[in-house]
């Protein structure tokens, strides 16, 4: 074993050994750059795996003045979109060179405060918020603080924000249903303090008052974004009328729709048409697979990064196109 084998390999070690400049070999190595095909770069990582380099990451994060780290606050893991959400920002973080920690809080406004600044205490570089309210007064006082920050999926109008176009994804959940030949339809949101649930409801009207429809004001229903809250709703939606199609604007809550119109004794893909939202992967292994719209995590995630470490003037807000994945679910009225 020689002497480089005993001690941690440099990148001077790797330079002299490929034949090139240390400069050279630290920009090959950075995760953060683009990554170079060219011989020189090929030499330079077959050296450094041969040798056993490991990139300090401390050290270049000290030398960057930072702790290469970026907080990750969520409602909840065990809500897929919260898991499907924080995986896409730590895979984003990884590419930039940086480490994605994470923190749950629930719904309550004090827990969420609460646990970022829990992150903040450990140095992160910058926050990115999973549980943003309208008129939420964390984001402000980030804002007010200076704290590089985000808000991803939701947004408060104001802070940094990189979402989905909610309303788009809307207005082509029941445009879809009124092509299929639907007018009796029910919708089913999330609560009425999130910018997504309320902007999914906007698209949707928007859609309905195209084609000269109308709903009645009961035919709308804010919940929860659990499937116990779809339930809940689509058992209220059952009771009080017989729609013939239903947009539940997250995928939980057309879960809970399906137990419920079950339930009633409607069959779901037969008599009962039904769009849910986000496009989790059970949706598409259900026994009737569901029609949803896929939102493009990795493409909001990447813009949620890009808002913390390179910030923009003012406050952007950068909105990623979903698209509507018809299923077994998209049947037209009559059921055929």
């Amino acid at each position: 074993m020689d002497s480089i084998e005993r001690r941690v390999v440099t990148l001077r070690d790797v330079a002299e050994r490929a034949g090139v400049s240390t400069s050279t070999v630290s920009r090959v190595l950075d995760e953060r750059a683009p990554r170079s095909r060219s011989a020189t770069a090929e030499r330079v990582r077959r050296v450094a795996d041969e040798l056993g380099y490991r990139r300090n990451v401390v050290a270049s994060s000290l030398r960057r003045g930072g702790t290469g780290t970026i907080g990750v606050l969520v409602p909840r893991l065990t809500d897929t979109v919260m898991a499907m959400m924080y995986e896409a920002l730590e895979r984003q973080a990884r590419r930039r060179g940086y480490f994605a920690v994470v923190a749950t809080s629930g719904d309550d406004p004090e827990d969420e405060r609460r646990s970022t600044e829990t992150l903040l205490d450990r140095n992160v570089e910058g926050v990115v918020l999973a549980t943003a309210r309208l008129d939420d007064a964390l984001p402000a006082s980030l804002r007010e603080r200076g704290v590089p920050h985000a808000l991803v999926l939701r947004t408060d109008g104001a802070s940094p924000s990189a979402l989905g176009d909610d309303e788009t994804g809307g207005y082509l959940a029941v445009r879809h249903l009124l092509d299929l030949g639907h007018r009796d339809i029910a919708i089913v949101t999330g609560p009425s303090f999130t910018s997504s649930a309320n902007d999914r409801v906007v698209g949707a009207r928007r859609a309905l008052a195209e084609r000269g429809v109308s709903i009645p004001g009961d035919s709308v229903r804010y919940a929860g974004y659990g499937i116990d809250d779809g339930l809940a709703a689509g058992e209220q939606l059952f009771t009080s009328g017989r729609p013939t199609a239903v947009f539940a604007a997250n995928d939980n809550l057309a879960i809970g729709v399906m137990r419920a119109a079950h339930t009633a004794g409607r069959v779901v893909g037969r008599d009962l048409a039904l769009v849910g939202y986000n496009d989790i992967p059970l949706a598409a292994r259900l026994p009737v697979p569901l029609t949803s719209v896929r939102v493009p995590f990795e493409q909001i995630a990447a813009d949620a990064l890009d808002l913390v470490l390179r910030p923009e003037g003012g406050h952007p807000v950068r909105r990623a196109l979903p698209t509507l994945i018809p299923r077994a679910t998209s049947i037209s009225v009559g059921g055929s």
